[in-house]
């Protein structure tokens, strides 16, 4: 199975590499989303470290059965050859309707089918009202009109 674009990556396939993740996360589908990862993939992700693609989907499964009405974006920060650096922002609630912002950065390493074979993320987050919400989109990708991070000021 081959994922495009493939490494080398250059600013062009970069960008919409970062995009593609993006709205698969977005999509808030485990499945979907665990088969951007290779077989062997290897995360480290706040106190989780799963290793493999099946433990990738069952990591997303809990993280989305905790937050709720999940919107994420992406930004490019950097690539070099089979590797692409990036950092977001996602909004969710919880069961108790208190929301949060998450801001992250993410280094991802690509193996030659496009697949991702490492990713490292370092995240932190705070609580916000839902006054201070700024992903409102409906549910689902993020549409093309819509500001990015740094559009946003985050």
């Amino acid at each position: 199975m081959s994922r495009p674009p493939l490494p080398p990556f250059d600013e062009t396939s970069a960008r919409e590499k970062v995009r593609l993740a993006e709205d698969g996360w977005n999509s808030r589908d485990p499945a979907k989303v665990a088969l951007a990862y290779t077989e062997d993939t290897r995360w480290r992700n706040r106190a989780e470290f799963p290793r493999g693609r099946e433990e990738a989907r069952k990591f997303l499964e809990r993280k989305w059965a905790k937050e709720l009405d999940y919107r994420l974006i992406k930004e490019l920060w950097a690539y070099s050859g089979n590797r692409i650096a990036v950092r977001y922002a996602y909004e969710y609630h919880d069961d108790s309707g208190n929301w949060f912002r998450t801001y992250g950065n993410e280094n991802w390493e690509f193996a030659e089918d496009g697949l991702m074979q490492n990713r490292h993320a370092s995240i932190n987050e705070r609580p916000i009202t839902e006054a201070e919400r700024l992903f409102r989109w409906p549910l689902g990708r993020r549409p093309d009109d819509h500001p990015g991070l740094s559009q946003l000021g985050l």
